[in-house]
């Protein structure tokens, strides 16, 4: 099957963003996320003896994928669970974390989940996860998404601290209607709060677009984190961003390649 070649950038000529179309591309994208959450996280991951980060949901998501063209490299990906592919898998990859019963017959219309979002270190100045988002942008509008959900995580090096702290400052300003929130399966153990404030960047992003938090964090122990549940109502998109995260994806350069 032939695949055009993906179209670049033009403000980051060097990057493009592509849906993974073969099983060697995707191998590329649980390699990088085994260098950065094993080896530069300290997660415990399942197959980190095979030196790449896997799971049960893996075959069931698109893998949205940046590469750095001059060396070809893959520098940022993220995956893409639709709502019929998570009932073939037997759940969404969340549910391990929250319970979402409640959360199902509020959410009308297509829903998909984000996950296993990471971006390669010299690409976090806002490159790599700007141009991660323009091909979501183009996903979302050509697939009619109308709820867009998923996890941002918080590191728990310091026992929590910064866990309290940033969820302070949420809960008045982001938090999901009654309705809308979820219940984690493993709550995070109160710890005083740190002084300062620090937004991990994903989920800084996340708040920018106009998304809600679901609610209390759910403590992964393997990843040494606490996870948040982000729920994003389409319709719902700050105005301030809306025409760079929907409206990008009407442009021939939007540097995204579907899979044909």
């Amino acid at each position: 099957m032939h695949h055009p070649p993906a179209a670049i950038l033009s403000a980051h000529a060097h990057l493009s963003v592509e849906l993974a179309s073969t099983p060697e591309q995707v191998l590329e994208s649980q390699r990088l996320r085994y260098r950065i959450f094993a080896g530069e996280q300290g997660a415990l991951l399942e197959n980190a003896h095979e030196g790449i980060d896997r799971d049960h949901h893996d075959d069931w998501c698109q893998h949205l994928l940046v590469r750095d063209n001059r060396s070809t490299e893959l520098v940022g990906s993220t995956r893409i669970l639709s709502t019929p592919d998570a009932r073939r898998a037997g759940s969404f990859y969340s549910e391990a974390e929250f319970d979402l019963r409640t959360l199902f017959p509020h959410l009308h219309g297509n829903v998909i989940e984000i996950g296993r979002t990471c971006i390669h270190p010299d690409y976090r100045n806002g490159t790599g996860i700007s141009l991660l988002w323009s091909g979501l942008a183009h996903f979302i509008e050509t697939r009619q998404v109308d709820y867009l959900f998923g996890c941002a995580s918080i590191s728990m090096q310091d026992g929590g601290a910064q866990v309290m702290a940033i969820m302070d400052s949420l809960r008045a300003r982001h938090l999901a209607p009654a309705e809308l929130r979820v219940t984690p399966r493993l709550r995070v153990r109160h710890t005083p709060p740190a002084c300062q404030v620090s937004l991990p960047p994903l989920l800084k992003a996340y708040l920018r677009l106009g998304a809600w938090i679901g609610g209390e964090p759910c403590l992964d122990p393997d990843f040494n984190v606490a996870d948040v549940f982000i729920l994003l109502d389409i319709r719902c998109l700050n105005p301030r961003y809306q025409r760079h995260f929907i409206h990008v994806g009407h442009q021939a350069e939007t540097g995204y390649r579907q899979a044909a």
